[in-house]
């Protein structure tokens, strides 16, 4: 893949994009505490939960994955005029997580990155993400922690895209490189969690921890 002026000009972009942390612009939209000042202190959904506003949760969770879906998705749909690619689209793709972890508009202090990554995945191959989303949710459901959702989502996310490669989605290297490197870096955001989850301290979903 090189790496024209449109491709850099889409890949800003997506970082930019990605640098909206939701979490924190919905917390402060509905006069809610900063996530970022009570339970793990992560800018993620899964934080906002524990203020007990479910309705803020859901929507710092769709919004945080249509981030990541959006500029995946507008370069497939209309990249080719510009001369971008599927490879092109998956950079941008780690770009718009990459500015949800590392926002340039909140002090490159964000979230783990696991809704965004979520929608990264979506605008990459639909079927794709949804495998992986059903692999997060059956482990929530059995074992009711979400970093260990993430983690063993994450270790699937690349299988599935060589499994299917080819027969549900077409197998790009750029991708499949792109898809590696979202789920090295959350795991490396989940290092706390865990340490915790060996600890036996980790927090389970549905577990309020009113901000201070």
């Amino acid at each position: 893949m090189s790496f024209t002026l449109p491709s850099i000009i889409a890949i800003v972009a997506s970082y930019l994009i990605g640098s909206l942390s939701f979490a924190v612009i919905v917390s402060k939209a509905l006069g809610m505490a900063d996530p970022r000042s009570y339970g793990s202190k992560n800018p993620g959904a899964t934080n906002v939960l524990r203020s007990g506003n479910k309705g803020a949760a859901l929507a710092t969770l769709l919004l945080d994955a249509l981030k990541g879906w959006v500029p995946v998705f507008l370069i497939h749909q209309f990249g080719a005029q510009w001369g971008l690619g599927g490879g092109v689209a998956a950079v941008a793709g780690v770009a718009a997580f990459l500015g949800h972890l590392y926002p340039v508009f909140f002090g490159f202090q964000g979230g783990k990155g696991v809704a965004t990554a979520a929608g990264v995945l979506v605008g990459i191959a639909p079927w794709l993400g949804l495998a992986t989303g059903a692999t997060w949710l059956i482990i929530a459901i059995f074992f009711r922690y979400s970093s260990l959702s993430s983690l063993v989502a994450a270790f699937f996310a690349p299988a599935y895209y060589l499994i299917g490669g080819g027969i549900a989605w077409p197998l790009d290297r750029t991708a499949l490189v792109a898809i590696i490197v979202m789920s090295l870096l959350l795991i490396w955001r989940h290092r706390e969690n865990i340490r915790r989850l060996a600890a036996g301290t980790e927090s389970k979903l549905g577990s309020k921890k009113k901000p201070t």
